[in-house]
């Protein structure tokens, strides 16, 4: 059976993968789970998104890499910079960043603006405004997993914005075509902006990727729609994973 590395999104923890994690165990893969820069048991580690691939690849070794938004952004660099450990990669609701340059100050001001706000305000209050905008909207605050989020700290989240957010974040889309294991960009059916970059991945990288969206999901399919999430990632592993 194969190793599987799931990589979480910005204010998550290796813990939300659990339900995920669970359906591989069960069918024998072996699951990684690691906390990535700035999160959890890692809060206190800085990286930049180059860095934290390197902190992630030392936690998983050579395994399909999965990976969640920002989780997504990282598993791209570790396939780009040690493609040797990746015998597979799936992103979901990822990007290789924002191309244009305007609009990438833009996110770089907002980033920094929320990370101010968590330095001010506290992951409590932050998580109440971040859980509700229109990106994450439609996931149920019941499997949003708060109480696992509260165990970050605002230092280290404010710190993963200003280091590994997608406005600081160097575009890699003319390095796609680089990627020659298999990938699979996936996006909730209700994120049309992700749904168009996963289309757009794919293309990008050749016949070796395909893009396929999540039935009736937004933004965090894998919380939204877990066993749609969970039986396409099954047949990922165990067809791709060694």
């Amino acid at each position: 059976m194969a190793r599987v590395v799931l990589v979480h999104g910005f204010t998550q923890t290796g813990r939300s993968w659990a339900a995920i994690a669970a359906r591989l165990s069960a069918v024998g893969h072996d699951v990684v789970c690691p906390d990535a820069p700035g999160h959890g048991d890692a809060g206190n580690v800085r990286a930049d998104l180059w860095q934290a691939a390197d902190h992630i690849a030392r936690a998983g070794g050579r395994a399909v890499y999965t990976g969640y938004s920002m989780g997504g952004r990282i598993a791209l660099h570790l396939a780009l910079s040690r493609p040797d450990l990746v015998t597979g990669l799936v992103l979901l609701g990822a990007t290789p960043g924002i191309d244009d340059d305007g609009a990438r100050a833009t996110r770089r001001a907002d980033d920094e603006a929320r990370a101010v706000e968590l330095e001010c305000d506290g992951v409590a209050a932050f998580l109440n405004h971040w859980l509700a905008t229109p990106l994450l909207a439609s996931l149920p605050r019941d499997a949003a997993g708060v109480g696992d989020r509260l165990r970050n700290t605002a230092a280290g989240l404010a710190d993963s914005l200003r280091r590994c957010g997608t406005g600081q974040q160097t575009p890699l889309w003319s390095r796609l075509a680089e990627l020659r294991m298999p990938v699979l960009c996936l996006a909730g059916e209700r994120d049309a902006r992700f749904t168009a970059l996963a289309r757009r991945m794919a293309d990008t990288i050749g016949p070796n990727a395909a893009a396929e969206v999540i039935a009736g999901a937004g933004h965090a399919a894998h919380l939204e729609a877990p066993d749609a999430f969970a039986d396409r990632l099954v047949r990922f592993v165990d067809e791709h994973g060694s």
